[in-house]
């Protein structure tokens, strides 16, 4: 069986780009996050990220990924606001450190935390660095995270250049869900310069048109991740945006 990292570059291989559709228990639990992850497949996403920066946990979390997974052929992914978004019934998790956080809590803690956890529960760890833009949103405000401005590419390229020099196999710049702007395309490039062929780059926050996820797409990152389109259930501009990120993707192939 392959790991979820070698799916990652077999599509990247094929179609340029990965879609990930985002489904936070705390907004979309049970049924609805089942419904959630039968219109992404159905729209063309590649994965399904499971997680928040407060959501769901405990018997809420696992019972929802089973009906994700009921519903979904796609892989589940966690993308954990906390040790408490663990569950057993996914595929993998990011193993993730907010390297530009204020609080260590975030940079060790939480990883000391989860590890054995991680490790009991037998689902694949992703080495991973998360990196909060401006404005941050939720996201930024509980990561007490010291927000890099969406047009500091430089900073942005420091901080992924040492996500791969410790060892990271995926880096996400994140400018908080429902984020009013987007990074312009030379932040993207300068991330993915730093990042180099080996580790992965995906970008989330405020991407709702076509011609957005396009443009992160063209600047330089590996894939997109959208929350709010699907939250929304609305299947045709689900589809447009995962149209958007393949055509951009097969034209740098």
């Amino acid at each position: 069986m392959k790991s979820i990292l070698e799916y990652y570059q077999e599509k990247l291989r094929d179609d340029g780009a990965l879609f990930f559709a985002l489904i936070d228990p705390d907004k979309l639990s049970m049924e609805k996050g089942a419904k959630a992850a039968r219109d992404s497949q159905d729209a063309g996403a590649d994965v399904l990220l499971v997680g928040g920066s407060i959501g769901a946990q405990g018997t809420l979390l696992d019972d929802t990924v089973k009906l994700i997974k009921d519903a979904s052929d796609l892989p589940v992914v966690l993308y954990p606001g906390s040790p408490a978004g663990l569950t057993p019934y996914a595929d993998a998790v990011y193993f993730m450190q907010m390297l530009n956080s204020r609080d260590v809590y975030w940079l060790a803690g939480a990883q000391i935390q989860a590890a054995t956890v991680v490790e009991r529960m037998k689902i694949e760890p992703i080495a991973t660095t998360y990196l909060v833009l401006a404005p941050g949103k939720a996201v930024g405000w509980m990561g007490n995270a010291n927000l890099i401005p969406q047009e500091r590419g430089d900073l942005a390229y420091a901080c992924a250049l040492a996500a791969r020099y410790m060892g990271s196999k995926v880096v996400i710049t994140d400018s908080g869900s429902g984020a009013p702007t987007i990074p312009p395309s030379e932040f993207y490039a300068s991330v993915k310069k730093a990042c180099g062929p080996d580790v992965f780059y995906f970008y989330g926050g405020g991407v709702r048109t076509p011609k957005a996820a396009e443009q992160v797409i063209w600047g330089g990152a590996d894939g997109v991740q959208v929350g709010n389109a699907f939250e929304e259930s609305n299947l045709d501009r689900m589809k447009k945006l995962v149209e958007a990120v393949k055509k951009a993707g097969k034209k740098k192939i």
